[in-house]
């Protein structure tokens, strides 16, 4: 059978339900705490959470006093997410929405954007740069000016390093772009699946530029692969970096 060329949309529609069994989630604890120490996160801040998927860091940020709004373009996410925060009594707004579209003009104190929650997420038809500019101009309207902001997304320098001109001769990877066009398999808590997926990676120096035109300055570059969130510096194999920024304009 040939693998599927979901959109993104599909796929965390039909893992939402299985979505919170995957291992990168186990450390949200410790990973709200680095967020309140790293961002300093008071009680009763307004804080967006930019693709907030089933809601996990959210719903631990609002049991912390934080006023959470969380937007997703997967209504199945969200009703996971939804069904955590009644069952912790909590207050959280969920917000259905394609964040290269939605803004809140000046509304929030802080905001987060972590583990691929939009950013870097294209589908077949679609060019990475102008995707991911969109989604970090309309966080950064939505902040007020010196409101901090942390973003992971995948981290580029893995991706060249393991990289061969063989994948560029078959159009898997192009080199003038940093387009991976490739089949993913991914083994997943409802079991394995094949799936087509074009990635537009960035390494960090590309997310600085893009949040400098976004209305942010950079701060600093961090490992950001779940599990070791950490101020030490971004390992160059390793899945994910972590920006820490604020909104300067």
């Amino acid at each position: 059978m040939e693998p599927q060329a979901l959109t993104w949309h599909e796929f965390f529609e039909r893992h939402a339900p299985h979505y919170d069994q995957n291992p990168f989630t186990r450390n949200t604890q410790v990973e709200v705490q680095f967020l309140v120490e790293r961002m300093g996160l008071k009680p009763s801040m307004r804080v967006l959470d930019a693709g907030c998927g089933t809601g996990r860091h959210s719903v631990e940020l609002a049991k912390r006093g934080m006023f959470m709004v969380g937007v997703d373009l997967s209504p199945a996410m969200l009703s996971v997410a939804k069904e955590k925060g009644d069952a912790a009594g909590l207050e959280i707004e969920w917000v259905e929405a394609n964040l290269t579209e939605w803004q809140r003009p000046g509304a929030f104190e802080a905001a987060i954007c972590l583990c691929e929650g939009g950013f870097g997420l294209i589908n077949q038809d679609e060019d990475g740069v102008t995707h991911d500019l969109a989604i970090l101009r309309n966080i950064s309207a939505s902040l007020v000016v010196g409101a901090p902001f942390i973003l992971t997304a995948l981290n580029g320098y893995a991706l060249i390093r393991r990289m061969t001109d063989e994948a560029v001769t078959q159009g898997a990877f192009d080199p003038a772009t940093m387009v991976l066009h490739h089949l993913d398999e991914m083994d997943l808590p409802e079991g394995p699946i094949q799936m087509i997926v074009k990635e537009r990676l960035f390494i960090p120096p590309e997310v600085i530029a893009l949040m400098r035109f976004a209305g942010f300055e950079v701060d600093a570059v961090y490992g950001g692969t779940a599990g070791e969130w950490g101020e030490r510096p971004l390992k160059l194999d390793e899945i994910e970096m972590m920006i820490i920024a604020r909104k300067a304009r």
